[in-house]
């Protein structure tokens, strides 16, 4: 099976890559990821995407889309935001792989337990539907503290919030009032 893997960033990749891999799944990445912001952090992780790429040899595609205004103008509720997050991302994603001749498509975010798992399960098998061509649901949670602990050891940064300009308001929010403490 040819493999299309949405990365979300690098960090999340290491295990369910590693993983495929070892099943014997050639697979190559697509960073796409307009939610990111401030810009500085999505270039942040894209150098980091660059970087894994160097040292595992796993191709990867990117494809540009910087977004905030609609990320910023958003005023709905988290589950809201994350319903359109994911769905911007995985139609893109299942298009690529449909008109690049993947068998399949997945997602790196798969592996996050801060992740809405079942919301991206059926994201993305509704994209893959539209775009005909399945999506590969794999549940890789419990491999997520390996996988960390091996972009660590690679040297990779891990970005502390989500990525989009509300979850990074919201952190920031936190920390503020975490030090008020």
């Amino acid at each position: 099976m040819k493999l299309l893997m949405h990365m979300c960033c690098a960090p999340c990749t290491v295990y369910p890559a590693e993983l495929l891999r070892n099943e014997g799944i050639e697979q190559e990445g697509l960073f796409y990821n307009p939610n990111i912001h401030p810009i500085e952090e999505y270039e942040h992780r894209k150098q980091t995407v660059e970087q894994y790429s160097k040292i595992t040899g796993m191709l990867v595609h990117y494809m540009d889309g910087f977004m905030q205004e609609k990320w910023e103008k958003f005023s709905g509720l988290e589950i809201e935001r994350c319903t359109m997050c994911y769905t911007v991302r995985l139609n893109k994603v299942a298009e690529f792989a449909k008109n690049s001749g993947f068998d399949a498509f997945t997602t790196s975010l798969l592996v996050s337990p801060y992740q809405k798992h079942e919301l991206i399960s059926e994201i993305g098998k509704k994209a893959g539907d539209n775009a005909g061509i399945p999506f590969y649901y794999r549940d890789f949670r419990d491999g997520f503290r390996q996988g960390q602990n091996q972009a660590r050891e690679m040297g990779l940064y891990r970005q502390k919030f989500c990525g989009c300009i509300c979850s990074y308001n919201e952190r920031n929010e936190y920390l503020k009032n975490k030090k008020k403490k």
